[in-house]
């Protein structure tokens, strides 16, 4: 085991909730992966799954789509439902309702603000089969792409997006630079670059639903290449808790990744 396996495999033997950390260093190449094949509930770092399609199946990103908050559930006889406002972090959007907004800036509030409502949106142009067909393409076997989000009757079936800390970083890696810039301007960052010196260059999504908290990050170091690095969390009782744990993490493997 490297230096850096070994301190991180000692960080999560400290912790009994369940922990995946897949990491690779663009530069010198080395590779970690503790826990990385473990299936977790994807919160909304599916997002960066349907992210990556747009750009991978070439969307038009000035198509106009309307914005409207109906949706069909993908649950046997579960009709359709809405996105509760109260369970979004992104108001703008419900203040288009009945308006057209184009594609790329639906994408932009998947992103920056992980907009539910913008996401359903933009699954009902891509749909949810391609975006689990160029994830395949990409080489991620294991995630699981169903659906968009709040879709209540699904989820008591069991029917939810699913991935793993090594797939996530599977499609970091292969994301364009014009996917990049928009996760760079994320403006949730209590995880991964809340770990690293101020100012520091991150690329990321996260995700968190009850007891799940995860991130995903491309992480710039000046006069080198970036690094990987993907934290997913099940089973800590508060999303600030695996917050902290993911910026211990992120501080671990920023000070021991170029040793």
């Amino acid at each position: 085991m490297s230096g850096l396996e070994q301190a991180l495999a000692l960080l999560l033997a400290a912790h009994p909730q369940t922990i995946g950390v897949a990491f690779h260093d663009l530069q010198t190449g080395q590779r970690v992966e503790l826990h990385a094949r473990e299936q977790m509930h994807a919160a909304s770092t599916m997002k960066l799954a349907v992210l990556l399609a747009a750009y991978r199946m070439a969307a038009p990103l000035e198509k106009p789509v309307r914005v409207e908050n109906r949706f069909a559930s993908i649950a046997p006889g579960g009709g359709t439902f809405s996105v509760d406002p109260k369970d979004d972090d992104d108001p703008w959007p419900y203040t288009q309702l009945g308006k057209e907004v184009p594609l790329g800036v639906l994408l932009e509030h998947m992103i920056v603000r992980s907009s539910n409502l913008a996401t359903n949106l933009v699954m009902q142009t891509l749909r949810a089969a391609e975006v689990e067909r160029v994830c395949r393409e990409l080489g991620a076997s294991d995630i699981r792409i169903l659906r968009g989000v709040e879709d209540l009757k699904a989820h008591e079936q069991g029917l939810d997006n699913t991935t793993t800390a090594h797939d996530l970083a599977l499609l970091l890696e292969a994301a364009p630079p014009p996917a990049l810039a928009i996760l760079e301007r994320q403006q949730f960052n209590e995880g991964i670059p809340a770990g690293l010196p101020s100012g520091t260059r991150v690329a990321h999504k996260t995700g968190d639903i009850t007891r799940h908290y995860h991130d995903a990050a491309l992480v710039f170091r000046q006069g080198r290449k970036p690094y990987l690095l993907v934290v997913m969390t099940r089973g800590f009782e508060s999303k600030e808790e695996a917050a902290a744990t993911v910026r211990d993490i992120s501080r671990l493997v920023w000070n021991r990744a170029t040793e």
